[in-house]
């Protein structure tokens, strides 16, 4: 339908802009010694593509990872997606692989999916580095391939944490933690971390009322069960600290504007910051710019969201010639006597002590 299909165009365009802006250029520049040094971007030769589509075809997940590796310019994209119990794959999903200018697409699932883009079968040729979420069978086979292919994450099960003040608006954090419990695996993280008692209350009282009216009802129990954190703390400076050890994949700030920012700038480990209470994090799920592949599982003390970069390979390029080569050779010389590496420094004093001649 063409309303259907100007929503998934303007998300496209939203994910598009963002990641062009992060896009990275070659750059050559003269070092120290007067040698030309720098870096060249290339994109990879071949991806595959893992894209969940059972009970609930993630679409957005095509326009975060697709849209990216064609901004990257990788000449081959391979998708590879489960078909549903009739051996179709879901309509919408395909619009959108279309839309991203995806061509090649598998009806395979799961730990086969990914055995197939690592290593090859028949039908799909292998790739050499393998993106996209799935269960634990899925990150688990991800895990074992790495080596032989690259992979972008490993994400596990969604996670949202929220650090609210007395200005929240009760019925809205709730909505909010419910969105990304909905996930389906049963083993979603969402935290509450306030300085405002009261707050706690009056979020659990929304959960309970909000939860009856859902479609996935029943697996959220089990989240809202096991899977939900509650925090006090004495203030918002010590919910930064709850923030920052706990590296959650999405945090949102429900605070006064003033101190949302500030807080903003203070998290340095969370997958994505959403500030204010007007920027839940369904933005970034469908559209708002931002991949929303992101580490969890506290990954995200080490590791970043997927980005444009990691569907490119970054060479570094040195180019020495003979007066720019004279002034590192103290250098060179040094660091070899240090290492006791002679056949190092050799391989340099034999363009001094045996100029280049030509060989007839």
């Amino acid at each position: 339908p063409s309303e259907d299909r100007e929503a998934l165009e303007e998300a496209i365009g939203c994910v598009h802009d963002f990641h062009k802006k992060t896009l990275p250029k070659s750059w050559e520049t003269a070092n120290p010694h007067g040698a030309m040094v720098g870096e060249r971007f290339h994109p990879l030769e071949r991806v595959g593509l893992y894209i969940p589509g059972g009970e609930a075809p993630l679409v957005s997940t095509v326009v975060m990872t697709a849209v990216l590796a064609r901004l990257a310019g990788v000449p081959e994209i391979a998708v590879c997606t489960p078909p549903r119990a009739n051996g179709t794959i879901d309509s919408a999903l395909l619009a959108a692989l279309h839309l991203c200018g995806v061509d090649e697409v598998y009806r395979i699932g799961g730990v086969q999916a990914i055995g197939a883009l690592a290593y090859g079968i028949t039908a799909v040729p292998p790739v050499v580095k393998v993106f996209g979420p799935g269960n634990a069978y899925v990150m688990e086979a991800k895990r074992q391939v790495f080596g032989t292919v690259g992979v972008d994450l490993l994400p596990g099960p969604s996670e949202l944490m929220v650090i609210a003040d007395d200005t929240a608006n009760a019925e809205w954090v709730a909505a909010d933690l419910l969105a990304q419990a909905e996930h389906g695996t049963g083993r979603e993280k969402i935290y509450l971390v306030t300085p405002h008692r009261p707050l706690l209350a009056a979020v659990e009282e929304a959960l309970s009322v909000q939860q009856k009216g859902l479609r996935h009802a029943q697996k959220l129990v089990a989240v809202l069960n096991d899977g939900f954190v509650r925090v006090v703390t004495p203030t918002l400076g010590d919910a930064i600290k709850v923030a920052n050890f706990i590296a959650p994949e999405h945090l949102e700030l429900h605070t006064k504007p003033d101190a949302a920012e500030s807080m903003s700038r203070e998290i340095t480990t969370a997958g994505a910051i959403f500030i204010g209470a007007d920027s839940p994090t369904v933005l970034g799920d469908f559209t708002a710019g931002p991949s929303h592949t992101l580490p969890t599982g506290r990954t995200g003390r080490f590791f970043s969201g997927l980005q444009v970069g990691d569907f490119l390979r970054r060479t570094s390029v040195v180019h020495y010639t003979p007066p720019t080569l004279e002034k590192a050779r103290k250098v060179v010389a040094t660091f070899s006597r240090l290492e006791g590496l002679d056949a190092h420094g050799r391989s340099l004093e034999v363009r001094f002590t045996n100029p280049s001649t030509t060989i007839s």
